[in-house]
């Protein structure tokens, strides 16, 4: 975990790009410095916010809105390798915003509610729901992009932001020891049952309507009241995605990028929990449209290569779907 501490260090995310311009002055509506921001998740995003789909949205307005995220997974229901798989589909309905403080310190909060689902080779199933853990981070912009060039009839192709953050994720959802069984998967939960602490870097750089964007955070999780302990998570990512502007639609976006997730081990009452640690690299594909002050986005993630569990969970897909109204 220590080496990527390290990346984390030097990686960043968020997402830039500039339109071109051949007036003097610059439309903001048209020429936004566009940005990405990365969600942490737990494992198969049970726990938490869910799903890695993102703080915010591509186009980074400051908003309020409504998210829905699916995610599908196979575990084995064993510990042998000839196991036969349970399939696990989680649902999360969230509320989020993005609300400016300052000029460059903003607040995000995200409220999910879950509603997940396991079948077994039996023809049994299980089903769980319930508000999960809330999370709350503030971020502080370092690095502002300038108006276009020192002075107004100067037009700058190239721009870079920088900004960290940090915050908390609060145990709103309840953790049952009881949803571990019948599955080598422990994070089939609507909450941790842990208050979780987050700190994150995002760097992005755009020319013209291009925009690519580096990401990083950090979770520090900490060992709930049922004495169980999810291990800490590195994410990380990279996002290049170009601006399109038309005359029935402000703004259309496609991006793509790949995005990381590491886990740690767990721990049960204060002993490692083998086989808990893992590793998931994603591919993504998306859109996002902005009409006045209502924007939408699709959000497309594949597993390009993993290692969950010592092989005994797989990551399957993640589709995220939202709805904004801008402020």
């Amino acid at each position: 975990m220590k080496k990527y501490i390290t990346i984390c260090l030097m990686l960043a995310a968020a997402f830039s790009a500039q339109a071109n311009t051949n007036t003097n002055t610059i439309n903001p509506e048209i020429n936004p410095f566009y940005k990405y921001d990365y969600e942490d998740c737990d494992f198969c995003g049970c726990g938490s916010t869910g799903g890695g789909m993102g703080y915010g949205t591509v186009g980074n307005e400051n908003f309020i809105g409504l998210r829905y995220i699916y995610q599908r997974y196979q575990s084995r229901d064993g510990i042998f390798n000839n196991s036969p798989w349970v399939e696990e589909n989680f649902n999360t309905l969230q509320i989020w915003g993005k609300i400016p403080v300052t000029e460059k310190l903003s607040i995000t909060a995200i409220a999910p509610y879950h509603f997940h689902n396991r079948n077994f080779i039996d023809g049994s199933s299980q089903n769980i729901n319930g508000l999960g853990d809330m999370s709350i981070l503030a971020f502080y912009t370092l690095i502002t992009p300038v108006p276009d060039g020192l002075y107004e009839n100067q037009i700058t192709k190239y721009k870079h932001s920088l900004e960290i953050g940090g915050g908390v994720k609060v145990p709103t959802g309840e953790y049952k020891r009881s949803n571990n069984e019948g599955s080598v998967n422990p994070s089939f939960q609507v909450g941790t049952g842990s208050f979780d602490y987050i700190v994150a870097a995002n760097y992005s750089v755009g020319y013209e309507n291009w925009g690519l964007g580096l990401m990083t955070n950090y979770t520090f999780k900490t060992e709930n009241k049922k004495d169980y302990h999810f291990g800490d998570q590195f994410t990380y990512g990279i996002n290049l995605s170009k601006v399109y502007n038309t005359l029935k639609i402000n703004k259309i976006i496609p991006f793509v990028g790949l995005a990381g997730e590491v886990y740690s081990e767990n721990e049960n009452y204060g002993l490692p929990v083998a086989g808990t640690e893992g590793n998931v690299l994603f591919g993504r594909l998306g859109a996002e449209f902005s009409l006045k002050k209502l924007s939408a986005g699709v959000n497309l993630m594949l597993p390009v290569s993993q290692d969950l569990n010592d092989g005994k969970v797989e990551a399957k897909y993640r589709l995220g779907l939202h709805f904004n109204y801008v402020l």
